[in-house]
């Protein structure tokens, strides 16, 4: 089953039409960085909801084989900047524990980090690979490789290359990792395998960095599922396709209605989350298969 993807009147395909605004002070926990259509600015755009999976070409409004890529931290930055499930909007804004601010105290992360919109790693659900761990209740984690430094809240088309299964105290928290269509690296980039070939060292300098940015916080080293193997690029679209189908029963609702049987932390934590700046789901729940890519 394909992806959906195509660009509706209500959806976004690419960041072409967004503009984005930093509002309050940076420095403190009320900051947010809002996305606006350029044209309706006063029309907040959720950059959780409202950008489709599948990147679309702004030139033909058609689906292209890449994915959209929602940037959250950049590169060679350390403010731990993150899409705000649980806010009306979804803005971006810098995590924060006990009023404090959070950053990297490991230092300054060196690939581009964010997420693909339209999923969800449900906390449900347990993947049968993810060492008996419920999802961690976000959208799915990206790292991207390449050499452009990719702003907070852009949005970027990337090829997806594999994906890595980490173990976050007790939650499964995939990393998936891309590089941007654009990139000149991409054309030689097209699976797991080709990032060691031609980028040696980088998969193992991800893992590690992963395995220890919290034990500066005083936690211990985070640990990673199938035998710490960063899987191949089929693997990982089986990921993102049941995260894809995780996020749609979340804003339709369906997941509450399944829940009636779970603890009553995860049905806190599923309701807590934010479905507002919602496009309309007709459009999106029938779109033509034909105009979605295969993966």
């Amino acid at each position: 089953m394909p992806l959906k993807g195509s660009a509706n009147s209500n959806s976004h395909g690419s960041g072409t039409h967004l503009s984005l605004t930093g509002h309050g002070d940076e420095n403190s926990t009320d900051f947010r960085i809002r996305a606006t259509h350029k044209q309706e600015s006063t029309k907040e755009i959720s950059l959780w909801h409202d950008v489709t999976l599948v990147h679309v070409d702004p030139a033909t409004d058609r689906p292209t084989p890449y994915l959209n890529f929602v940037c959250e931290i950049p590169k060679f930055t350390r403010k731990k900047y993150e899409i705000a499930t649980d806010e009306v909007g979804n803005a971006i804004k810098q995590d924060e524990k006990k009023g404090v601010l959070r950053e990297f105290k490991k230092g300054d992360i060196f690939f581009n980090y964010g997420c693909l919109p339209r999923t969800w790693e449900d906390p449900t659900f347990v993947h049968p690979d993810a060492e008996g761990c419920r999802g961690d209740n976000d959208p799915v984690d990206v790292c991207e490789i390449g050499a452009k430094i990719v702003g907070t809240g852009d949005i970027r088309p990337v090829k997806i290359l594999g994906i890595l299964c980490m173990i976050d105290e007790g939650e499964a928290d995939w990393k998936v990792v891309t590089i941007d269509a654009e990139d000149k690296w991409a054309p030689f980039l097209n699976d797991i395998d080709d990032v060691e070939k031609h980028m040696p060292g980088v998969l193992s300098a991800i893992r590690e960095w992963f395995r220890t940015y919290k034990i500066p916080d005083g936690k211990p080293p985070n640990v990673f599922g199938l035998n710490e193997k960063f899987m191949d690029k089929h693997y990982a679209l089986e990921i993102i396709k049941e995260c894809n189908h995780a996020w749609k029963e979340l804003i339709t609702g369906e997941k509450e209605r399944q829940m009636m049987s779970m603890d009553e932390k995860v049905k806190t934590l599923v309701r807590k989350l934010s479905k507002s700046n919602l496009v309309d789901l007709s459009s999106y729940g029938n779109e033509d298969e034909d105009d979605a890519p295969e993966f």
